[in-house]
């Protein structure tokens, strides 16, 4: 379930009139269905969704951009339904370059359970405008292959459905695209038009690349039921330079602690460029307009201290896994790269850390000269002695002088910190 007490702490900004105006400020609408009529329908009480794949066994945070836009929305007095695919799940959403690989039917049900678990971190589930989870395998295992056809099908004309991104874009690769991918679309068309059946629902969003799957289900819902509906696309996030964000090292930033630590969150958001980081807290926080500006007049005047930074991974990391984690994450990452003790840290959010930078497995008594070497940090037994003559070596930021000293002793975790300058750091591990 979700923290009560961050939930509680999270409002919308109220310097702005409408919850649309401040989406559009933090820059969470891309595409829209008509802006005037949307606009309306915020104006009431509505009941609205987003929908996740179980294609892995966590979230990430392109989820993440998803579940805040949600939550501001429910914040503002609407009621979010948290869709977990557990039969879009076993088909997955075509990839613009290939064939995705098939998921036993064991493997899902256990990623939707992951995933739902995940979205209560994110939504109150609680009050009067309470989110509720819904998984659409409920209606969808209750059609034959023959009623799917007859009853859904119909509706959609294969000019239409080529003409998607994703599927336009796999017609012209060397791949090509199964019908089972193809029919994509439909089977989430069809979620929308059970949610507007069975709660009422009217906006659904999602990512700007979804646009195509988005408006399939308000199509289906206006030619079956005869009524117009509203859809909301955020746009895919990029860093300044133009790269996809959300990646790390090449892998993917997950909400899941076991395979993103929080100092590996923390870290990850602390890195953030300052060109990038305003609209970061815009995007990824709940900051008020003030604030967000305030640490962009700190950006610019004085950049050397990441004041921005430090706040933005404190909130995201707290938001994503806790407080605790947060605090113990910075303060990690204040020991490790600046002022703080080692041996006062959390053992294990010390050794998530260390995980983080290059390390090796060792016993106790190898010399100082041997674990720089094997750790990367120098090149040759050579270098290694003449770092530590120039006085550039500390293990648990205890300078080395000697060039024969060993490694007696670890921190707490049976861990150790070895450094060659300011920022060129290993971690030890101990049998």
């Amino acid at each position: 379930m979700a923290d009560s007490s961050t939930l509680s702490a999270q409002k919308n900004d109220s310097s702005f009139a409408h919850v649309l105006d401040e989406l559009n400020w933090r820059g969470l609408v891309a595409l829209s269905t008509d802006a005037a009529a949307l606009k309306e329908a915020l104006n009431k009480p509505i009941t609205f969704y987003c929908g996740f794949d179980p294609t892995a066994p966590s979230l990430h945070l392109g989820n993440l951009v998803q579940l805040l836009t949600m939550r501001r929305l429910q914040l503002a007095g609407h009621h979010p339904l948290a869709l977990v695919g557990g039969a879009t799940g076993l088909i997955g959403d075509p990839k613009p370059t290939a064939e995705r690989t098939l998921n036993d039917r064991e493997t899902v049900a256990s990623w939707v359970i992951k995933l739902s678990d995940q979205n209560r971190k994110f939504l109150s589930f609680e009050g009067e405008n309470k989110a509720q989870m819904v998984n659409n395998l409920d209606w969808t295992s209750q059609y034959s292959a023959i009623d799917f056809l007859r009853d859904i099908g119909k509706h959609y004309r294969v000019g239409k459905m080529l003409a998607k991104d994703a599927v336009s874009a796999r017609l012209n690769s060397d791949s090509g695209i199964s019908y089972t991918e193809f029919s994509y679309q439909i089977l989430q068309g069809l979620d929308f038009l059970e949610l507007y059946k069975r709660f009422g629902c009217v906006l659904e969003t999602g990512g700007s690349d979804q646009w195509g799957n988005l408006t399939s289900g308000a199509d289906l819902v206006h030619r079956v039921e005869g009524k117009s509906v509203h859809l909301i696309a955020t746009p895919l996030i990029t860093n300044a330079d133009g790269k996809k964000f959300g990646k790390s090292e090449g892998n993917a930033v997950w909400l899941d602690k076991t395979l993103t630590s929080a100092y590996a969150m923390y870290q990850f958001w602390l890195n953030t460029d300052d060109a990038d980081v305003a609209d970061r807290l815009k995007v990824f926080t709940f900051l008020t307009r003030n604030e967000v500006e305030d640490y962009e007049q700190q950006v610019s005047a004085e950049p050397h201290k990441r004041a921005a930074q430090r706040r933005l991974a404190l909130e995201v990391t707290e938001l994503v896994h806790s407080k605790k984690d947060a605090l113990a994450a910075e303060a990690a990452s204040q020991a490790l790269f600046g002022q703080g003790e080692l041996a006062e840290l959390d053992p294990e959010t010390l050794r998530a850390a260390l995980m983080e930078l290059p390390n090796i497995n060792c016993e106790i008594g190898i010399s100082v000269v041997t674990a720089l070497v094997e750790s990367g940090l120098v090149e040759s037994n050579g270098q290694a002695r003449r770092a530590i003559a120039q006085g550039s070596v500390a293990v648990n930021k205890n300078k080395v002088t000697d060039e024969l000293a060993l490694i007696d002793q670890y921190l707490p975790g049976k861990v150790a910190v070895l450094s060659r300058g300011k920022k060129s750091l290993a971690g030890l591990f101990f049998g």
